[in-house]
């Protein structure tokens, strides 16, 4: 469990870097908020995937965390 929340976490941790620094029309075309030859950014998705990847950290350090405290 604790090892795919930190993968997923990573992943989406990558999504909101791409959103936040990739315009929408260089986005890849499976990634919601593709519009072709936009110069747009994308904050609100990557405020929303940081959000995820956060939880999924909080996920992975607690169920990381032992029994006995």
């Amino acid at each position: 469990m604790r090892l795919i929340a930190i993968i997923l976490g990573l992943a989406f941790l990558a999504v909101a870097v791409a959103y936040f620094a990739v315009p929408a029309g260089s986005l890849p075309s499976f990634l919601p908020g593709y519009e072709a030859d936009s110069t747009h950014v994308h904050i609100k998705h990557g405020v929303a995937s940081l959000v995820i990847a956060a939880v999924l950290f909080v996920v992975a350090w607690y169920s990381g965390r032992s029994a006995t405290r």
